[in-house]
């Protein structure tokens, strides 16, 4: 189910970031629904991929910026390339957030392991 959900924010998100580099939407705001739907495409990601999200993240403003360069249409594909870089910050965030609990987590499950042996070490 949230693989579903994640995929299909992912998909609104890369439509959206297509029609909005496009054409103006006065009645929403863009970047935050970008993030947003990031945010819960996230939720899918598999964290062996992080790299590359990061990597995306960084390289597609210097993508944008080149092809800004191409008459009649480059700021079009500069908005467009941007646009996908604020939902892949999204993405990145989740990742991020989901890798800090997951290490939190187990830190505390090795503290507790830590606290339980040394007890059972005291008694015997």
């Amino acid at each position: 189910m949230v693989k579903s959900i994640a995929g299909l924010a992912r998909l609104l998100a890369t439509l959206l970031a297509i029609v909005a580099g496009f054409v103006a939407i006065p009645s929403l705001d863009v970047a935050l629904a970008l993030v947003v739907l990031g945010i819960i495409a996230g939720l899918g990601y598999a964290a062996d991929q992080a790299g590359r999200l990061f990597l995306v993240v960084l390289v597609l403003p210097a993508v944008g910026t080149a092809l800004a360069t191409i008459p009649a249409i480059g700021a079009q594909l500069n908005a467009v390339a941007l646009n996908v870089a604020l939902a892949a910050a999204g993405v990145a965030a989740t990742v991020i957030a989901m890798r800090l609990f997951n290490n939190s987590k187990e830190d505390v499950t090795g503290l507790s392991a830590m606290g339980g042996s040394s007890g059972a070490a005291a008694k015997a």
